[in-house]
């Protein structure tokens, strides 16, 4: 195989988590061009792959169907040629633009609806395959048989000469000790820790020597706002003022991650950071940071995983009752491994 393509999620995280696919697939196929077709939001981190030659464009948003823009989209990829396909959603929108753009070999799990889409069918076995990574990494083999094991930890790049340009054009000098907070997520209140805590923990890193910086999109900037508030002079709220090719090299220099189950959890994970995660309504059995230096706190309270956006109890003990202490702890424990 000399050519295929990736239909990459519309998901950071998962979007990370099918790394060691593509690593496996240019292991067996040497010299192998291997492009995505991902949406522009998830583009950074797959140009931060050794394994992706280009990044093509999908302009597609959740739910829209636009069968003319597809059939276009179909016809440009018809010109490049490729061999092979991996469809890695498991919609039938993302098997159909392969489809008609008459790839020859078409390879993904069953899904939604298309059987007739993809011509080399995977059926899932989620309790032989209980992690996303696995379920990926089941793509480079022939359906029915198990992905050898064990499947290396996802990776991207961020080189110091990228981590410097990022630097240089925010303005940002590089403190002594970084401690990252993510504060957000995108899923639903239900899986961000409270802004209190988080700016309880910000002061006591801060006693620490640590400069706190704040991730996040536009959408996490109020949250960012709080926690900075309640910790006065402590905290750089980077939410919304950076793109995500410059937020994975900021990362890159912290030496301390502290995140709620989101996108840039696995950012930070891919970037071997020391990181404490930090888990209310939703489960690390699926989709957990990836790394040896990840910590993963959940109190594993008998109402969660819960897997809801909001807490439909109305308290949210699974993360008000995980204490600042309690995760400054596991802090300074990741540090100190």
């Amino acid at each position: 195989m000399k050519k295929a393509l990736i239909v990459a999620p519309s998901w950071i995280g998962d979007t990370i988590m099918a790394q060691p696919l593509f690593a496996r697939l240019q292991a067996r196929h040497p010299g192998m061009q291997l492009d995505a077709l991902a949406p522009r939001w998830v583009a950074p981190v797959l140009q931060r792959m050794n394994e992706i030659s280009e990044v093509i464009d999908s302009p597609f948003g959740h739910g829209q169907l636009s069968l003319k823009p597809r059939w276009r989209l179909a016809r440009q990829l018809a010109e490049r040629n490729y061999d092979a396909v991996y469809v890695l959603p498991n919609s039938l929108k993302s098997a159909l633009v392969p489809f008609l753009a008459g790839i020859p070999r078409r390879i993904g799990f069953i899904g939604e609806s298309r059987y007739g889409l993809l011509n080399q069918r995977h059926r899932l076995d989620k309790s032989a395959l209980p992690l996303m990574v696995e379920r990926f990494a089941q793509l480079a083999e022939k359906p029915g048989t198990p992905p050898p094991r064990p499947i290396e930890l996802p990776r991207i790049n961020s080189s110091p000469a990228d981590q410097q340009q990022t630097l240089a054009a925010l303005g940002l000098a590089r403190p002594a000790r970084i401690a990252a907070f993510c504060p957000g997520a995108e899923y639903g209140p239900a899986k961000r820790w409270p802004a209190t805590h988080f700016a309880t923990l910000a002061r006591k890193l801060a006693e620490q020597g640590f400069a706190i910086w704040l991730f996040g999109s536009p959408k996490d900037h109020p949250v960012a706002e709080e926690i900075s508030h309640l910790a006065p002079g402590l905290c750089r709220n980077l939410c919304g003022t950076t793109s995500l090719a410059q937020a994975v090299d900021l990362l890159a220099l912290a030496d301390l991650v502290v995140c709620n189950d989101s996108g840039l959890m696995h950012v930070a994970a891919a970037l071997d950071r020391p990181l404490v995660t930090l888990y209310g309504s939703s489960s690390p059995g699926f989709t957990p940071p990836l790394s040896k230096q990840a910590d993963i706190l959940s109190l594993k309270l008998a109402c969660s995983p819960c897997f809801k956006r909001e807490c439909p109890l109305g308290h949210l003990d699974c993360l008000n009752k995980l204490s600042p202490e309690h995760v400054f702890n596991a802090c300074m424990n990741r540090i100190a491994a």
